[in-house]
């Protein structure tokens, strides 16, 4: 399903960094609830092949789309190839993201810094850019949503760890209000949720895999979050019953 050149579906997706962790459970709940959705993915196929298989037994509609979202012609051609596979973009769902080993600042390299941001913030801003650019009704579009994926980095700052990280999430923070505001009147929303600490692989690429139970007692919850808690709440905001919600920063923290 979904691989039909002349394919056009009304509700239309795309989740960067799509192939595990909250972006896959976002790819999962936004199928079932009648999303085409494109599964965006850097290197691992196999991982985003794997959430278009579970997406397809369940009836939905899924295609993968290879792309390193800080690459700008590599962006182009994602969004061309859901443009011809699914039809004109609805909604945008700004997953990718990475951390690095944790270090204090004055251990880290500006080779570091670099990368954080051009895949955490600038990789946001070329995939909302063109989102924006199919879903505007200034430029044709009947509307859509944004969801860009922060982090309660960006309002704890994460001393000792990753400040980096937090610095980047506290850019995407101020362009979700920034571009909220810019194109509320052309029929397009934007927000943000800020997850907590949730269980997913991205604590092991930071070098620290058992980050979550061993923080878990400085949530009030008690507990670490799942990418499935995460992705409801993106995929409220994506839908209709989200309708007058844009601008907003929902965190998704156990009050952490």
């Amino acid at each position: 399903m979904g691989q039909d050149d002349n394919a056009r579906y009304p509700k239309v997706l795309l989740v960067t960094g799509g192939s595990r962790g909250i972006g896959a459970a976002t790819a999962l709940l936004a199928a079932r609830q009648g999303w085409a959705v494109a599964v965006n993915y850097t290197a691992n196929s196999l991982a985003a092949d794997e959430v278009v298989r579970a997406i397809r037994a369940g009836g939905g509609t899924a295609i993968t789309v290879q792309a390193d979202v800080a690459d700008e012609a590599q962006v182009l051609k994602m969004f061309e190839k859901v443009d011809a596979k699914l039809g004109r973009l609805t909604g945008l769902v700004n997953n990718a993201g990475v951390v690095d080993v944790t270090a204090r600042v004055d251990q880290m390299s500006a080779a570091r810094w670099k990368r954080m941001f051009d895949i955490n913030v600038f990789g946001s801003f070329l995939c909302a850019r063109e989102a924006v650019r199919r879903m505007s009704t200034r430029h044709g579009g009947e509307g859509g949503s944004i969801v860009n994926v922060s982090s309660a980095a960006s309002r704890l700052g994460s001393p000792g760890q990753y400040v980096d990280y937090a610095a980047a999430k506290g850019a995407v923070d101020t362009f979700t209000i920034g571009l909220a505001k810019e194109v509320a009147a052309e029929g397009v929303r934007v927000n943000a949720v800020r997850p907590g600490l949730i269980e997913t692989q991205i604590h092991a690429s930071g070098g620290l895999p058992n980050r979550v139970n061993e923080l878990k007692h400085q949530v009030p919850m008690q507990r670490g979050g799942t990418a499935e808690e995460v992705a409801q709440a993106i995929v409220w905001l994506l839908s209709d019953a989200a309708s007058y919600t844009t601008m907003s920063l929902l965190d998704v923290s156990g009050g952490r």
